[in-house]
């Protein structure tokens, strides 16, 4: 398709330079000829037409002798290079300067009409058949006060014009040549600089409908064709993102739905067939209440984010005791806290300390957070959640003394479905979702967190909220 392309284009260039010069050596050459023969006509005309009003006047008065009047057209004839013809009224030539190659001089012009060119300056042909080739040729009346005592006649052969002709036209077929190098130059540039990009970008758009995202445009240049490549690079590089993040979320998703319910079929199967005895069935459908919970859990927080995902989330901000917050959360784990004896100490600014936030949403921060510090903190140690004014921010932390995070894990703790080993092997009941629902809350209140964590000592999370 692209051979045939190229080949239209060489024969639509062919057909537009022959086209240029044809009509370059047609309509071109005569329009030339005929301005060049007009201007030099013109200027006949107007020498004619002094000559005949300021001097051959005389010659018909006597105050001029024919030899004397016949120099005068001498001069006028080698200046002007043109033959002259001196008649009286009726066509009667009286005294001729000519070339003597030009044709044969009559004693008496045939028919003759001084009145025969018309609105026209000047003549065209043998005139009369006295010439043997094409002349042009300007009767001028000899006048003297109102009366007409004769006539002038200029003949210019027309081949007189053909050498300045030829000349114009040589440089305007040079002109016409550089403007078809140049002009093909042009197209060059526009196919190599214009055309080919777009192909490259039209061939990517088909690569990346038909889903292949690893496709790269290449970028040569810093233009606005450039500009659009590597916008499609980074559009395609997003998408390869979003499609491999995609892939892994449904992996994830599955993978953490297809465990708790291959174990809860597991067991109800066993109970029905009575593998499992009747006394151990309280035991087995403990299990499949914890199973359950962890659906209950992870279909919770996969709503959450679904929410942050559609942009639909609307935040309720208020202005609220962040201190009371923070109290009322640790007070839920207290039941969780005894059972490992694990306490939480809390280190507060101030008896009240308001911050302008969405109250529900804060406290799922500091519930997750708790949940995650009393999860990986070990038995007989406590968490600390302290915290500080500085200037019109109020920061929040809350730090355990646990296992810690491995350094490599620190920044993909904030990822869907992440668990490092530590984790996983610590905690089989999270969903790896709750850190990224704390990010994504404190992100939507414009708001920033940090984590500090040094495995086998224990970990630090600080997030910011705006005081009020």
């Amino acid at each position: 398709m692209r051979s045939n392309l190229y080949v239209k284009f060489i024969i639509l260039y062919i057909i537009f330079g022959f086209l240029s010069l044809f009509t370059t050596a047609t309509l071109g050459s005569h329009l030339i000829f005929k301005s060049i023969e007009r201007n030099d006509t013109s200027a006949l005309y107007r020498e004619a037409s002094i000559l005949a009003s300021d001097y051959l006047p005389d010659y018909f008065t006597e105050y001029m002798s024919a030899s004397d009047t016949r120099i005068l057209l001498k001069n006028v004839n080698t200046y002007l290079d043109a033959d002259l013809w001196l008649t009286d009224t009726e066509g009667k030539v009286l005294l001729t300067v000519t070339t003597g190659s030009l044709g044969t001089v009559p004693s008496q012009i045939r028919n003759f009409d001084p009145a025969e060119s018309g609105n026209d300056q000047y003549l065209s042909g043998t005139y009369h058949g006295y010439f043997d080739e094409d002349v042009v040729t300007i009767i001028t009346p000899v006048t003297k006060g109102f009366s007409t005592n004769g006539y002038l006649l200029l003949h210019k052969p027309l081949s007189v014009y053909d050498a300045r002709h030829h000349s114009v036209m040589n440089a305007v077929y040079i002109t016409l040549l550089a403007i078809y190098v140049l002009s093909f130059v042009l197209f060059l540039g526009i196919h190599f600089f214009i055309y080919m990009p777009l192909r490259k970008i039209t061939e990517a758009a088909k690569q990346y409908a038909s889903g292949n995202l690893e496709y790269e445009i290449p970028v040569y240049f810093q233009d606005e064709i450039g500009y659009l490549s590597a916008s499609l690079n980074y559009m395609a590089s997003h998408l390869k993102d979003m499609e491999d993040y995609q892939k892994k979320f449904v992996a994830n998703v599955s993978h953490d739905f297809r465990s708790p319910l291959t174990s809860i079929k597991g067991y109800v199967e066993a109970m029905a067939d009575g593998t499992i005895p009747p006394e151990l069935q309280g035991k087995y459908l403990n299990i499949i209440l914890f199973e359950t919970e962890r659906l209950t859990d992870l279909t919770r927080d996969l709503l959450t984010l679904n929410e942050f995902d559609t942009k639909d989330l609307l935040l309720n901000k208020e202005s609220f005791d962040i201190h009371e917050v923070i109290k009322n959360v640790a007070a839920s784990f207290e039941g969780t806290c005894t059972k490992r004896k694990i306490s939480i100490e809390l280190l507060l600014a101030s008896q009240i300390l308001n911050v302008h936030a969405d109250r529900r949403k804060i406290q799922q921060v500091l519930y997750n957070l708790l949940d995650n510090a009393i999860k990986f903190s070990n038995p007989n140690s406590s968490v600390t959640v302290e915290t500080t004014e500085r200037g019109e921010k109020v920061f929040v932390s809350v730090r355990d003394y646990g296992i810690g995070i491995p350094k490599e894990d620190l920044n993909r703790i904030w990822e869907r479905f992440y668990k490092s080993d530590l984790s996983r092997g610590k905690d089989k009941k999270g969903t790896g979702l709750g850190l990224a629902i704390v990010k994504e809350i404190i992100q939507a209140h414009n708001e920033n967190i940090n984590v500090i964590s040094t495995e086998g000592v224990g970990t630090e999370f600080i997030f910011s909220l705006p005081r009020t």
